[in-house]
Parts: C-alpha cells; sequence; structure tokens
C-alpha cells in the first residue's frame, strides 16, 4: 500500500510540474501575440509621419551627431562641416526654414559663433530613432546651452533638436529653444 500510494504521489507531483511549464510557454508565446511596435488601435490620432519606430541607428552616427555639437562648442567650424550633408535644411528655434549648401551654411553659422567667446554645453540625453516605414534615421537631443557673447552677455537655455541622418551626415536639423531663467 505504501509503495501505491508513492508512486500515485510521484506520479500526481511530475504530472504537476510538467502542467505548470506547459502553461508558463503558453503565456509566454500569448505575450508574443501582440507586437510592441504596434500601437494600440484605439489611439486618438494617428500620426502622419510615422508610428513606427525603433533604435536602429549605427553608434557612429550618433558619434557623429554628438560630435558636431563638440565642435561647436569649441568653434570648430571646419570640422562641424565634415558631420553636416553637401546641402541641409534647417529649421530654426525662430521659425526660420533655410536650404543651405553646407559651405554657405558652415559661413553663416561661422559669424554666429565668431560672435562668442564661449559655448558651454550640457548634454541631458539623446535617443536614436529609425522609422522602420520610412527607412529615415534620426537623432534626437537635449540639452542646455551656455554662450559667453565677447561683451560679456550670457545667453543660457535649453534645447531640444532633431538631426536626421543620410548616407552618415546630418541633412535636415531643427531646434527648439527655451530661455534658461
Amino acid at each position: 500500500m505504501k509503495r501505491v500510494l508513492l508512486c500515485l504521489t510521484a506520479c500526481v507531483f511530475f504530472i504537476a510540474c510538467n502542467d505548470d511549464k506547459t502553461k508558463t510557454a503558453d503565456a509566454v508565446v500569448d505575450k508574443s501575440a501582440t507586437p510592441a511596435d504596434k500601437p494600440p488601435a484605439d489611439l486618438p490620432y494617428t500620426a502622419t509621419y510615422s508610428s513606427s519606430w525603433n533604435q536602429d541607428v549605427s553608434d557612429a552616427d550618433l558619434k557623429m551627431v554628438l560630435t558636431t555639437y563638440k565642435n561647436w562648442s569649441d568653434g570648430n567650424i571646419s570640422e562641424l562641416a565634415k558631420g553636416m550633408a553637401d546641402t541641409v535644411t534647417v529649421e530654426m528655434a525662430t521659425g526660420t526654414r533655410i536650404t543651405k549648401s553646407n559651405a554657405d551654411l558652415m559661413k553663416i553659422w561661422s559669424t554666429n559663433r565668431d560672435s562668442l567667446s564661449s559655448v558651454r554645453i550640457e548634454m541631458g540625453g539623446w535617443n536614436k530613432m529609425h522609422s522602420t516605414d520610412k527607412n529615415t534615421s534620426f537623432v534626437v537631443t537635449w540639452y542646455k546651452e551656455y554662450d559667453t557673447y565677447k561683451d560679456g552677455k550670457i545667453d543660457s537655455a535649453d534645447y531640444h533638436d532633431i538631426n536626421q541622418i543620410m548616407n552618415g551626415k546630418i541633412s535636415w536639423y531643427s531646434t527648439y529653444k527655451r530661455a534658461l531663467k
């Protein structure tokens, strides 16, 4: 009798353990049935550009973008130019939109940078974003910039920039500015 009871207990234990594993595996399959990048169907808006994003932007492109900020801070416009495409569209915080050749844009930026005795950037963060349905890559940045003019005036602001990358260069740049108090 003891042997029968022992065998019966062992069988029940074995079946119970196998049943939990099956339930766990089924639960994992059920969770993967809803992709993370698919937006819920009941959102109040539909994205006009894209709602399908991942972070498939190379570290080399991220470094290139961040290096352009360092070059601006250091006043090294010739190196900054290496990170920009042959033609660049720039949307300024003022609402001005320009499309210029790399050389013409560097002339404008050189004049602006030459009015400053120093620039200090505190990079708060960045995000690599790749639109899977548009096949375009962006690096979005958030930072504080402290500009000291040659006359001693200091201008400081929070910035949020969007850098579109094509063929390893910035082809579109949009900046948003909020003055620090």
